[in-house]
């Protein structure tokens, strides 16, 4: 479910800091159920690489696949040795990157982590299209956790928001809805109290 960036916004997150002036392009929010308050970020990052989880679905490999494709025709996605110079890896504070559970720079296919964090997580991707950035928090709640995944896109060139345009509908119908979804069942399988409702939406 997407929200308004606010509520984001407000949450005390080192992220505000490292992408200052980066466009925050949208908000997305599930609510997990159980687990405790113990739950880290790292949890969902675990729960997103088991096997049937992330973009698992049919739809959204073959989407996936498309867009490597065009990558590949175009050139759209140059394999950079070391860190370029654009990435935001050099934007993260000193203090944030010593706590970070996982090397910043560290590639995760096709993106770079920036920071893991215990409430947050942030990896980069930059191509001839987008230098986009994904941020996903976790905050508890009276009923287990909830999850935030916000995007951010910095244009890299005249054709990035007509790139994002074309995307959209197949972002905010297909991909994020399914990966959402496998994230959440992953969660009730692994969190969830016995009997907790198993409804999807």
């Amino acid at each position: 479910m997407r929200i308004s960036p606010q509520e984001f916004t407000e949450l005390d997150l080192a992220v505000h800091q490292v992408l200052r002036g980066v466009p925050l392009n949208d908000v997305s929010v599930l609510d997990l159920p159980g687990g405790g308050a113990a739950r880290t970020i790292e949890d969902v990052r675990a729960l997103m690489r088991l096997p049937g989880s992330g973009s698992s679905s049919a739809p959204v490999r073959a989407l996936f696949w498309l867009r490597g494709a065009l990558g590949k025709l175009f050139g759209w996605d140059p394999v950079e040795e070391g860190l370029p110079a654009e990435s935001y890896v050099h934007q993260v504070p000193p203090e944030v990157a010593s706590r970070s559970s996982v090397q910043p720079g560290t590639r995760e296919g096709p993106f770079r982590v920036l920071y893991v964090l215990p409430g947050e997580a942030v990896s980069e991707i930059v191509n001839a299209t987008v230098h986009a950035f994904s941020c996903m928090a976790i905050r508890p709640t009276a009923e287990g956790q909830r999850l935030y995944w916000a995007v951010y896109v910095k244009p890299v060139s005249r054709w990035t928001s007509a790139y994002m345009a074309l995307i959209e509908p197949f972002r905010r119908f297909i991909v994020y809805p399914s990966i959402l979804r496998q994230l959440r069942d992953a969660w009730r399988a692994a969190y969830a109290e016995p009997g907790a409702a198993t409804e999807h939406g």
